[in-house]
């Protein structure tokens, strides 16, 4: 018995003499990282381990950051002509070549068409291109296309060319005036830029000997608003 009640007295001073953990504080919030990483989509939070901050000091929030600069991608389509495209290019000149021995061809191209008259009466040759150009242009992007680089491709298969002027009118038709020489005769040519759609573009090329009266005449069936420059 008296065993017993020792046991039990033991007990009861250990018991007393160790003083009980005290509760947690209440209504602190957590403490976050001021620019805290995003978790990703598997990620825990659970034992996510906190930085030990001072109580005096207070997390400084990020300084907010400027939205990015989204470029602007201009929508592109196809450079391949559609039949639509095809069509357009054949039937651009009307029937301006319905008279006289004209004889006419084309072939199409992974972004142009080419269309081809010619008369071996006069004689002379006539070639329209419709251009795509898949993300657009501006006319910047024309000065750039029609320069002395590429006149000399476009001439490329002449002895020698030479430039004369260029005019344009207030809807941005172009007139560009040539002197060429092929096989030691000189031929008068005017090369007209048509802006047709904000992706198309049709050129037209007349060569003729210089003095024809064809010239004018053409020139007045297609381009009646720029027939040659002032």
């Amino acid at each position: 018995m008296k065993r017993l009640l020792a046991g039990f007295f033991i007990f009861f001073l250990a018991a007393c003499g160790s003083p009980a953990p005290a509760p947690p504080t209440a209504g602190l919030p957590a403490l976050i990282p001021p620019t805290p990483t995003p978790l990703s989509e598997f990620a825990s939070t659970e034992d996510a381990s906190q930085p030990d901050l001072p109580q005096e000091e207070t997390p400084i929030a990020a300084a907010p950051t400027e939205e990015p600069v989204i470029a602007v991608t201009p929508v592109c389509i196809d450079s391949v002509p559609t039949q639509a495209d095809i069509d357009r290019a054949l039937a651009f000149p009307g029937r301006a070549f319905d008279d006289g021995d004209w004889e006419r061809s084309y072939t199409v191209a992974s972004d142009k068409i080419v269309v081809t008259w010619q008369s071996e009466a006069i004689p002379a040759i006539v070639t329209l291109e419709a251009l795509v150009f898949p993300c657009g242009y501006e006319d910047l992007d024309l000065d750039a296309y029609f320069n002395d680089e590429g006149w000399s491709i476009i001439f490329g298969n002449y002895q020698g060319y030479e430039y004369v002027n260029e005019c344009r009118d207030d809807r941005g038709l172009r007139l560009y005036n040539f002197i060429a020489v092929d096989q030691g005769f000189a031929y008068t040519v005017r090369y007209w830029v048509w802006s047709d759609t904000p992706t198309r573009v049709i050129s037209f090329m007349v060569v003729m000997p210089d003095s024809t009266p064809q010239m004018d005449e053409l020139s007045y069936a297609i381009f009646p608003q720029l027939e040659f420059c002032p």
